[in-house]
């Protein structure tokens, strides 16, 4: 373990520098991708299929593997683990940029995620094993603050890129900021966790990911497609891996995930909640985008505009929220915040054709701004009480997966649900997508009922500053602690 540094001293300037760069390219990515959805379209050609597999090749492999790439930077030092997965981030990224087609894109999206995988759960861990105590929290709240900044103007800047140049510049530009960030770890010191001597549990990791990889392909093909060899095949290997998942991680002595966290009543209650209000929240923006642009003729410059009010409220109310949480409990604003998000979500049915965006838009993105920055400070102070300090880590990193499958899942269901899974590249939506938005109100309303019911009002836990909210809902509002964070 390395010595800690002081936070004002040069080495934790570059280790701040490192961090915030690497999470930025990571947030950035995020916000910018769904804005140039319909461009990719037109461009690579598909129906919506295509456009549901760009986003959820990303969180495939970076949901599955993202508590596998906590390990591996604990096991073999988190400054390495974190820039290889900068390098294969940002190589993914040039792939991305150059893809010829759909499939090369999709699959370029599968590497970024991995790389994603091996990068978000490093930015944290190296803060907090690095940085001494006295000064994490001041550098976690520059370490917040500056990659909200990044989250907050990825929409601006990835429809400003569509309209100017090409999608592709959505990709490209990741490639100079990862560039500094590399240049910024040459200065920062290794360290490893007290977990290195445990055994790794790859065969975990291979079965969610296969079991992940079958059941959201059979939901997106099939409702397009039909059934067929292919998708039949993916069904029933992704459900036989999905259900042996659990029994492989029950034997392990170092599982990946802990089922035992799982006794906590208010851990599962909370990562319920996450996986619903996530849920919502990824499909809802994923069709929003699509809306703007397809349906009501926004360029992606305006369709990355308007949902801006989403950030902006999330960087100015989460601190506010997450203090008053820390002295009154997270249950009261985690029950409130997922009803004030559902009925901004209503309101987004008035996003039709013929609407102005002060009337049909404007109005549902600033009530589901208010409910996110209500529930999200809370959620994490709520995961994090729910176990005990040595197991922080994990049950953070726990959380992150959690939402980032909410997410997977959401933008290959919810366009099923809603009647949308037979709509053409750059084809207006129909009354599909206000059915898409209430079927999404109704998933916040129910988390905030589930929070209700398990969430204890009585714990207390430190809460830090949360990043802004990206737009594709690829980064969520969590600390990604490592899994065994020094305390």
């Amino acid at each position: 373990m390395p010595a800690v540094t002081a936070l004002r001293s040069q080495s934790g300037r570059w280790i701040l520098i490192a961090t915030i760069l690497g999470s930025g390219v990571a947030f950035l990515d995020g916000s910018v991708v769904n804005v140039a959805l319909p461009a990719i379209g037109r461009d690579v050609g598909g129906d919506l299929s295509v456009l549901q597999w760009v986003l959820d090749a990303y969180l495939l492999t970076l949901s599955a593997l993202l508590l596998l790439g906590g390990a591996l930077g604990d096991r073999y030092g988190r400054r390495r683990v974190y820039t290889l997965g900068l390098v294969l981030f940002t190589l993914a990224s040039l792939g991305c940029g150059l893809a010829p087609n759909g499939a090369a894109l999709i699959t370029a999206r599968l590497l970024q995620g991995v790389g994603g995988a091996l990068l978000v759960p490093g930015s944290l861990a190296l803060i907090n094993s690095t940085i001494r105590h006295d000064d994490r929290g001041e550098a976690v709240g520059r370490w917040a603050g500056l990659t909200g900044v990044a989250s907050a103007i990825g929409p601006f800047v990835g429809g400003w890129l569509v309209d100017a140049a090409s999608w592709r510049w959505v990709f490209f530009i990741n490639v100079p900021i990862a560039a500094a960030a590399l240049l910024a770890l040459r200065h920062v010191p290794e360290s490893r966790g007290p977990a290195a001597a445990g055994r790794l549990d790859v065969f975990g990791a291979i079965t969610v990911t296969v079991g992940l990889a079958g059941a959201v392909y059979a939901l997106i093909e099939i409702p397009t497609n039909g059934w067929n060899a292919a998708s039949a095949a993916a069904a029933v290997l992704g459900v036989a891996a999905l259900v042996a998942f659990p029994l492989i991680e029950s034997r392990h002595p170092d599982p990946l995930l802990p089922l035992s966290l799982f006794r906590s009543a208010q851990f599962t209650g909370a990562n319920l909640t996450t996986f619903t209000v996530y849920a919502a929240l990824s499909g809802a923006l994923f069709l929003l985008s699509l809306q703007l642009q397809q349906s009501m003729g926004y360029t992606a410059l305006a369709a990355g505009i308007a949902t801006l009010p989403i950030t902006i409220i999330m960087l100015l109310v989460s601190g506010r929220v997450g203090a008053l949480a820390q002295r009154t409990g997270p249950r009261l604003p985690m029950s409130i915040g997922p009803v004030v998000c559902g009925v901004g979500l209503a309101l987004l049915t008035w996003a039709v054709p013929g609407s102005t965006y002060l009337s049909g838009v404007l109005p549902g993105v600033l009530v589901f701004g208010v409910g996110l920055s209500i529930t999200v400070a809370p959620l994490t102070s709520a995961v994090l009480a729910s176990v005990s300090p040595d197991n922080a880590g994990v049950a953070s990193g726990v959380n992150n997966a959690v939402s980032r499958l909410a997410g997977l899942l959401a933008v290959a269901v919810l366009p099923v649900v809603a009647g949308l899974s037979h709509t053409g590249a750059g084809e207006p939506l129909g009354p599909g997508f206000g059915q898409a938005m209430l079927i999404s109100a109704v998933m916040c309303a129910a988390g905030g009922v589930l929070a209700w019911l398990t969430i204890d009002r009585a714990r207390r836990v430190e809460t830090y500053p949360l990043p802004g909210l990206n737009h594709a809902c690829q980064d969520p509002c969590t600390c990604d602690l490592d899994r065994n964070p020094d305390r």
